[in-house]
């Protein structure tokens, strides 16, 4: 295009907003379809590059109008009118040779302001671009001083690959230039004109406080804004004075932020605010309209240092060598290297962020999972482990003497592992089971594979409770196909030790339970052919390792009951085999949970009251053992104390926290299972192994402190039986987000579910824990978010690895793996 029919779009905008934007039909077409073919042909020749990009954008939203609302239809031809405006307004401009002769006069609306920021890799030819070496110190590059490089050194940033690879946290986005009087509340804009006044003045209120007035005008009308310094250096009169002969009357300025609106009328919250200095090709700015990175900073450290930093680098961003094949960048679609860090640091347009975002998010994923990848391949072909027989004697009288249907999930897991256990490649397989789902009977199957093979097994978990629990549970089903278990914990007396010893030695026990005790160097398998470790992920790697150098080179089943996104499982067990007992057993009761207040606490209390009365039992858990300055929460040892005198005299009341001896908690546990106790007070301990069919009722206290998984997990500890089983959270936060939260839990009881929900609610730092989540770091991805690129990245690894093991013909991308796997998970790759 080379002229629009200014007449006919604006005729067709009017009519639009005066019909009550209803997408009117006329002749030819509908009124969004016009609207798409105006647009979408080629903008004035006359337009800038911001107004180019406004043009075809305008194109893409119209083709969406007719699924807008009335408001985002007004808001869309609010945008239009104001680029035709502004388009046409520049126009004439042009025509009239206004920039040429401007000088001192008021600026019209939205003067452009082309910025000083390098242009993207993509419009800078090789040749224009000075090499500069990417190990090469910041000091002295694009001017900085020294002062500044102390500041980047306490980001980490030390060399030019440290500033290319640190990406902005967020964005401003300044581009969008408007007149002061088109000006909206909520909006992020930027506005040009003359400086008409200015002050700077120490508070009346507060003597360590400027305040910095300004006062800009243009055609369309004037604006005052403010900006505040508070520090005694700020507040001395030369600082002051030096910083009104800075802003001049009658200089041009520019004024970036977000419109706030206050009994004066409308500001600027805070604006960026800059002199303009006039050029043959206009005003010029680093800042001002156009997208602002914003990088994560440490205290102290002034942004514009950061961004400096980055903009005197960013050219060697155009010499590196892209490590990602170019068979894997065009099969998905993925910018160059060199393109994507020029866009994620200084982009023209949101479009260009997403698409280097992507690309860069892609990287980070893809190089963890080709690492797992390569690092299980080289694995499986260096080691060899025993090959178990899968349908042995052992297992088939096994299945003749379960009393129950296994489900569907259990069979298909039991067909995964039995597969794995014929291969002498070592299985390496992670089994995910919700609360109930059936995780022990399927490690049954594979122990008994091991034993019918003439090998023996162990089974590690992370308590005493829980071990014990496994303890009695298997105890049933071997003393019925008559074979030896022993439990080995640390309350084990020497002489039973002694025994377990010798008899492991010889062979004759095939299988022993227990805790850490197992990796203890007194202990020794004669022929460890099968490793299982329960919640693996309460256990260190060390620890785990430990336990596998007790065979050679043993199959290895990892269990949770603590089901974990897709995304999350990949992220920490992606060298793992993951399978999903994603089916309860038939027969499993819903429990019906009810979240409470504070002020409802006695409903719980009579809930608790009629179930005991009807023969049955109740769990109270509390957050903490002991009373905390900082957490508003009873101890369990004085509530248990409140319960039994004041709320439950007639009934008994139990104690159970983790600081208890073994022996206590043993004691505590046995006087519930056998109902001496009818309520038993207690912290997380009892999340997982406790199993009372009889207890129907689980009670939690400030329940908005527990993440989702974890009250899942509680709440698994009820409906174990054949009565009607109740969760009731009780919570001492009103806010909307902890009641969101906690509705989750009413609302599913599936486990998976309400994992995912907690990775969006609280992020995967949260639900796994900070200090030893075992996330690796990431600079941009999200497993929240980016969960699609994740597939994606795992997909190309695999493809890649199965077209070349060894990286061999792709020596960058091998040297790049290394260098991004040791970084991100804290080892080093196999070679």
């Amino acid at each position: 295009m080379q002229t629009p029919d200014w007449d006919r779009l604006h005729k067709a905008l009017q009519v639009e907003a005066d019909r009550g934007f209803g997408n009117l039909a006329g002749r030819q077409y509908r009124f969004h379809e016009f609207l798409c073919l105006s647009f979408g042909q080629l903008p004035p020749d006359t337009a800038t590059p911001e107004q180019c990009h406004r043009w075809h954008k305008l194109a893409r939203e119209f083709a969406m109008y007719p699924d807008m609302t009335p408001r985002d239809r007004q808001q869309l031809l609010a945008v239009a009118r104001r680029l035709l405006r502004d388009l046409h307004d520049y126009a004439a401009s042009v025509n009239a040779g206004e920039f040429a002769a401007r000088g001192s006069e008021v600026p019209d609306r939205a003067t452009a302001i082309p910025s000083q920021v390098p242009p993207p890799a993509s419009t800078v030819r090789e040749s224009d671009t000075p090499y500069i070496p990417l190990d090469r110190p910041l000091q002295g590059l694009g001017g900085l001083q020294t002062r500044h490089v102390r500041h980047l050194v306490r980001l980490g940033l030390h060399s030019v690959r440290d500033a290319l690879f640190y990406y902005p946290r967020d964005y401003v986005d300044y581009a969008r230039q408007v007149s002061i009087a088109e000006l909206v509340a909520g909006e992020t804009v930027t506005i040009v004109g003359m400086i008409a006044h200015c002050s700077c003045f120490t508070s009346p209120r507060n003597p360590k406080l400027s305040i910095f007035e300004l006062q800009l005008r243009d055609r369309s009308g004037r604006i005052k804004i403010s900006r505040f310094y508070a520090g005694a250096r700020y507040a001395n009169r030369g600082w002051q004075e030096k910083l009104k002969r800075q802003y001049q009357v009658g200089s041009l300025a520019a004024a970036s932020g977000l419109v706030k609106k206050n009994r004066y009328g409308l500001t600027l919250d805070n604006p960026e605010i800059e002199v303009i200095d006039s050029s043959e090709r206009g005003p010029v700015s680093e800042k001002i309209g156009r997208v602002l990175p914003v990088y994560p900073l440490a205290e102290g450290v002034p942004a514009d240092a950061v961004r400096r930093a980055i903009a005197a680098a960013l050219p060697a961003a155009k010499h590196l060598s892209d490590p990602l094949p170019a068979t894997v960048r065009q099969t998905y679609d993925l910018l160059d290297l060199s393109q994507a860090i020029a866009d994620i640091h200084f982009p023209v347009d949101t479009d260009a962020i997403a698409r280097a975002r992507r690309r860069l998010v892609f990287d980070e994923f893809f190089f963890l999972q080709l690492g797992f990848l390569r690092r299980r391949r080289q694995l499986q072909a260096e080691q060899t482990s025993a090959v178990l027989d899968p349908s042995g004697h052992l297992i088939n009288q096994f299945k003749t003497i379960l009393p129950f249907e296994l489900t569907g999930a259990q069979k298909r897991v039991i067909s995964d592992i039995l597969r794995d256990l014929q291969s002498s490649t070592p299985m390496n397989r992670l089994v995910q089971g919700d609360v109930g789902s059936g995780k022990t009977v399927v490690a049954v199957f594979a122990i008994l594979a091991a034993i019918q093979s003439g090998f023996q097994a162990a089974l590690m978990a992370p308590t005493e409770v829980l071990a014990e629990q496994h303890y009695r549970k298997l105890v049933e089903w071997f003393n019925l196909l008559h074979l030896p278990v022993e439990l080995l914990t640390g309350s084990t007396r020497a002489a039973k030790r002694k025994q377990i010893r010798s008899q492991l030695e010889t062979g004759e026990l095939p299988l022993l339970v227990g805790t850490h005790a197992l990796i203890q160097d007194y202990v020794n398998f004669q022929r460890l052919g099968l490793a299982v470790i329960d919640e693996q992920h309460r256990f260190g790697v060390e620890q785990r390792s430990r336990l596998l150098d007790k065979g050679q080179s043993p199959h290895v089943l990892t269990m949770t009951a603590t089901p974990i996104p897709r995304t999350l499982a990949l992220t920490l067990h992606g060298d793992l085999d993951v399978s999903q007992i994603d089916e309860l057993p038939p027969g499993r009761q819903e429990i019906q949970t009810t979240v409470l207040t504070s002020k409802e606490r006695s409903q719980a209390y009579d809930t608790i009251l009629r179930e005991i009365v009807q023969g049955r039992q109740a769990y109270i858990v509390l957050p903490l053992v002991e009373e905390s300055e900082k957490l508003d929460v009873r101890s369990a040892i004085e509530e248990r104390d409140r319960l039994q005198a004041a709320v439950f005299p007639e009934f008994n009341v139990g104690l159970l926290h983790g600081r208890m001896s073994s022996a206590d908690k043993e004691a505590a546990i046995a006087a519930f299972r056998a109902n001496e106790t009818q309520i038993i007070v207690s912290t997380t301990v009892i999340e997982v192994g406790v199993d009372v069919p009889n207890a129907t009722v689980m009670q939690v206290e400030n329940a908005e402190r527990f993440g989702l998984s974890q009250l899942h997990q509680l709440r698994g500890r009820v409906g174990r039986g054949s009565h009607k089983s109740y969760c009731l959270l009780v919570s001492a936060s009103a806010t909307d987000n902890a009641r969101q939260r906690l509705g989750v839990l009413t609302q599913s009881q599936d486990g998976f579910f309400i994992a995912e929900m907690d990775l969006r609610l609280r992020g995967p730092g949260e639900v796994l824990g900070r200090r030893q989540s075992g996330l690796p770091d990431f600079a941009l991805a999200s497993l929240v978010d980016d969960q699609d690129v994740l597939d994606l990245a795992r997909e190309a690894a695999e493809e890649l690895l199965d077209r070349d093991r060894d990286l061999g013909t792709h020596p960058d991308l091998r040297a790049e793996l290394e260098r991004r796997y040791q970084r991100m998970t804290g080892g080093p790759m196999l070679t």
